[in-house]
């Protein structure tokens, strides 16, 4: 297994400054010294018969700008395997020791996926100020959430100043305005000193439209392979070993030299690979090797399409490996029970056996027919086999708030009992439960769809692109926010000022108390399928989901329901409109849900 430097992300047996290159005829190193403005050198560069060019002298001096002059271009490339990009994607790289870093998390032995509960956040969105420094600030919010692993969305080089993050092109580097590498680190240090882990979204199924040079350096990208978002990566042609190296090396980097716990990798199934051993599936056995050699437990968490329990079975059974993956499945199930929506993706959710068989059995789809792909999708789950929190789910994340047209959350247009009833759902349900950034507290600002590429053929291409995709659901042009107005991301920034008041104080209370529920009641983390059984009645819109000796009761209609009550059985949960214990009667409102424990039969 090749392994990279204690101090950065280049490969052991390569200088800092060495690059692979296996097409160019000619590779010189343009190097500036920061402190001494416009002086600037240019140095040869010797090519290897693995590709790899090495400059024929040494660099001089601590921290430099550099870059590539690739063949006969005279404009310097920044560096394929940049940590630090100051002056953006087109700019020269400049160097980054990572073990400058003063850790103080040496007693940390981190945070597994099981039991855990994860907060999605996006850093720019997050505080007013869109930094690492001030997202460091609250951190002891979500402690007292009872979070366990912070899950950030991209945090790589992308061009612009702000982005979901989807769009990166140097995948080493962390993007300036959230701070750079050196306050990434101070970000994760900080997480462990409050007993949080830290899960890093990553991207390797594409790259972005600007910025992207690694294929002026070789063959990274495939030459005919496309997905939804751009090229795909050369992950079993002509080239590719080093290609998965650079991958496998992004992949070490986080975990290593910036102490991330877990990666969340953005859409798998759009990695096109036909090696025989997969990507996914080596990078499983490689992070299980560094795991066991820093001891402490290393997450990788697949964002997959594909409703295939083998992403997360065991290498040793013929699985990929991975430890945890996203069902969907689960969203749709519950925004459909809650909201009533059916159309699109929702349709086949309409029934409330839909969310029964999600808690059951982890997927809907499990070979089942797709109406919205016109085809059978998914695979069954072997519930015997597969623990219940290999699957990560959730009422509300980026993509489902994000990608509607206005970016409303389900606090736009739910009440509190309805979003309570959502909460206790993904916090009491049989899976890991991960809440999105101001979810808790029903933040009354949308998450919306946010640019800002600087060049304007691109941005008006974005704006048209998200307009049209709305249009054929009946969204008028002016409805659809532009994604480059400034105003789009401001809009999306939480509003810290609300939790104290109002139905936003009522919320957060909940999920605070589901919180803490889930560290005294056993139940609420048991692993297995077989302590799960549900309940659906169509008619009165009533569904309960037994876990053990926990019965938690929900009920999607408008009117009172009411269900027989063990006489052991004690109320440990409500929803803000209350519920009622009589006679051995439990009577739920409308909109309304409850968890009961104790109870027996």
């Amino acid at each position: 297994m090749v392994s990279t430097s204690p101090t950065g992300a280049r490969p052991v047996d390569r200088g800092r400054f060495d690059v692979w290159a296996p097409d160019a005829e000619r590779v010189r190193l343009r190097v500036r010294l920061p402190e001494v403005d416009g002086v600037e050198q240019t140095l040869a560069m010797t090519r290897g018969d693995d590709g790899w060019w090495t400059p024929e002298q040494p660099v001089t001096g601590g921290s430099v700008d550099y870059g590539y002059l690739v063949d006969d271009d005279e404009t310097p490339k920044p560096d394929p395997r940049s940590q630090w990009q100051p002056d953006g994607v087109h700019g020269l790289t400049r160097t980054f020791d990572a073990g400058d870093f003063a850790w103080t998390d040496q007693a940390w032995t981190g945070r597994q996926l099981a039991g855990a509960v994860v907060y999605e956040l996006h850093l720019g969105t997050f505080t007013p100020e869109g930094t690492l420094d001030s997202a460091i600030e609250r951190l002891d919010h979500l402690v007292d959430l009872g979070v366990d692993l912070v899950e950030l969305l991209p945090v790589n080089a992308v061009n612009g100043t702000h982005n979901w993050g989807y769009d990166g092109v140097l995948w080493f580097a962390v993007h300036e305005p959230y701070g750079g590498p050196a306050a990434y680190q101070r970000f994760v240090d900080a997480c462990h000193a409050r007993g949080l882990g830290v899960v890093q979204d990553v991207v390797y199924n594409h790259l972005g439209p600007s910025g992207n040079y690694l294929p002026v350096f070789g063959p990274y990208l495939h030459a005919t392979g496309q997905n939804s978002w751009g090229s795909s990566l050369n992950l079993d042609g002509e080239g590719s070993d080093e290609v998965r190296r650079y991958v496998l090396d992004n992949v070490r980097t986080w975990l290593r030299d910036f102490h991330v716990d877990g990666l969340r990798l953005d859409a798998v199934h759009a990695l096109g690979d036909t090696s025989i051993t997969h990507l996914l599936e080596e990078m499983a056995v490689e992070t299980a090797a560094l795991s066991a050699h820093l001891g402490r437990p290393l997450t990788l968490v697949a964002e997959s399409d594909l409703n295939d329990a083998r992403m997360v079975t065991p290498r040793e059974a013929g699985g990929r490996g991975l430890d945890g993956q996203w069902s969907d499945d689960f969203h749709h199930a519950v925004h459909v029970a809650l909201t009533g929506e059916t159309s699109g993706y929702y349709g086949d959710f309409e029934p409330l056996a839909a969310l029964a068989k999600v808690c059951e059995r982890g997927f809907f789809h499990d070979g089942t027919w797709s109406t919205f792909r016109g085809r059978r999708h998914g695979r069954p789950v072997d519930t015997a086999a597969m623990p219940t929190w290999r699957l990560v789910v959730a009422n509300q994340n980026h993509d489902q708030v994000g990608n509607r047209a206005t970016g409303d959350r389900l606090a736009a247009t739910l009440d509190d009992d309805q979003l309570v009833c959502a909460a206790l759902l993904t916090l009491a349900g049989p899976f890991t439960p991960m809440l999105f950034q101001g979810e808790e507290w029903a933040a009354s600002t949308p998450f919306q769809f946010f640019t800002s590429h600087p060049e304007p053929e691109l941005a008006e291409a974005v704006r048209n692109g998200r307009r049209s995709e709305f249009a054929s659901h009946g969204w008028g042009t002016q409805e659809v926010p532009d994604p480059q107005d400034p105003e789009t991301f401001l809009r999306s920034k939480l509003d810290w000022s609300e939790l104290g008041t109002g139905r936003h104080a009522v919320v957060l209370d909940a999920y605070r108390r589901l919180g803490r529920l889930r560290r005294e009641l056993p139940a609420l983390t048991d692993p297995a399928f077989g302590s799960v059984s549900c309940t659906a009645d169509e008619e009165s819109r009533v569904f309960t989901l037994r876990r053990g000796d926990t019965l938690l009761v929900v009920n999607f209609g408008d009117s009172p329901a009411e269900l027989a009550l063990d006489p052991t059985a004690t109320v440990a949960f409500e929803t803000p409109s209350g519920v009622t214990v009589e006679g051995g009667r439990l009577v739920v409102p409308g909109h309304g849900g409850a968890l009961i424990t104790r109870t027996s039969g």
